[in-house]
């Protein structure tokens, strides 16, 4: 039985393991801290394949979002996803660009619709129709919103309970180990070696913290990502919600999840945060502006993401050509595309059977 270490347990990390795990493939996932403890828990988890040009990256979205509409004839429920698509108004200065992205979606055959006033109240009730005013609004049926650390334990619980796999927390991998021209395995940082034929780095942001030689790095180009989360609110609120005040999705147990683009770009990764600090405070108040019902709230939580995007700002999904038996996969949009890529890397590294579809996201761009 081919072994292989998965490094990382986030949203990507789980699910390549569940697939190489089911694929026949002995499963070791080694985790730095907890199941989904990294970016996959400070995500706005917005199940998508909205303007993610060209049209190979939005065909890969497009799958992830046909693999976790699937997973439900496997699982029987699929708690972790909930759809009811987004909603979208923009400012006047950008309406052009939006005719043109639901434009383009429509004749990729995405499902994307303009919709009235009418039949936004009767979506979501509790959004103040004077916020969006003259903008037209477009909606899109399919996108949804995930709990990540949610499913990514429900991947791993899967596969070691049907298929045998390990998954093991406070393993920070320190360095791959190499042996001639080949991978053979991972040293931890307590230095226990865990040997296997395969390594798939998961890690995300942290993809180059597995690797001492720099030659292997993978140039990487993050940003930030801000999120604030409610307390318990009277919302009624039940899918993505993108206008020209504030994003919003609810976040379970009557809490909803905000971001907003521009304070994204206000912020650092050593930022000090606070649910008092003025960013905070601003983005409930949009939230108060778009849904009246929620009263007069403050912020509960403040989350800093640090999104894992290569260099080129296109997603690394592969194996790197310099040594034998290492493989990437590397992406922003692992909340959409993790079911599919999960399977995607198992056709490739237990069946050796190329997946076409992965043909331009080759980490192999970045060493020639």
């Amino acid at each position: 039985m081919t072994k292989m270490i998965v490094i990382g347990a986030g949203v990507m990390g789980a699910s390549v393991a569940y697939r190489l795990a089911q694929a026949g493939a002995a499963v070791t996932v080694l985790e730095s801290t907890r199941v989904g403890g990294g970016t996959s828990s400070v995500s706005f988890s917005w199940t998508n394949a909205h303007r993610k040009p060209p049209k190979p990256y939005h065909d890969l979205n497009v799958g992830g979002m046909k693999a976790h509409a699937a997973l439900r004839e496997e699982f029987g429920a699929i708690p972790w996803w909930h759809g009811g698509g987004s909603l979208e108004w923009e400012a006047e200065a950008d309406r052009a660009a939006q005719r043109d992205n639901v434009t383009q979606l429509q004749s990729w055959g995405y499902a994307a619709e303009w919709i009235d006033h009418k039949q936004v109240h009767e979506l979501e009730p509790d959004i103040d129709l004077a916020t969006i005013g003259d903008a037209p609004v477009a909606y899109f049926p399919d996108e949804g919103w995930l709990d990540p650390v949610v499913y990514a334990h429900a991947m791993l619980s899967a596969a070691c309970r049907r298929h045998g796999a390990q998954v093991i927390c406070g393993a920070r991998v320190a360095d791959l180990v190499i042996a001639g021209d080949r991978v053979t395995g991972v040293r931890t940082a307590d230095g226990t070696l865990h040997e296997a034929d395969m390594v798939v780095n998961c890690a995300g942001r942290w993809t180059n913290e597995a690797v001492r030689e720099a030659g292997m790095h993978l140039p990487l180009a993050p940003t930030v990502g801000f999120l604030v989360f409610t307390p318990p609110v009277a919302s009624s609120l039940s899918r993505v919600v993108r206008g020209t005040l504030i994003d919003a999705h609810p976040d379970g147990a009557g809490r909803l999840i905000l971001h907003w683009n521009p304070t994204d770009a206000t912020l650092r990764i050593d930022s000090k945060l606070s649910p008092s600090m003025p960013e905070a405070r601003d983005l409930v108040q949009r939230a108060r502006r778009l849904l009246p019902s929620i009263g007069e709230v403050e912020p509960e939580a403040v989350r800093i993401a640090i999104r894992p995007i290569p260099g080129d700002q296109r997603s690394a999904v592969g194996p790197v050509p310099r040594v034998g038996g290492y493989y990437l996969a590397i992406t922003h949009s692992a909340v959409t595309m993790a079911p599919f890529l999960g399977a995607a890397v198992a056709d490739e590294v237990v069946r050796g059977k190329p997946r076409a579809e992965l043909a331009d996201f080759r980490p192999a761009r970045f060493f020639s």
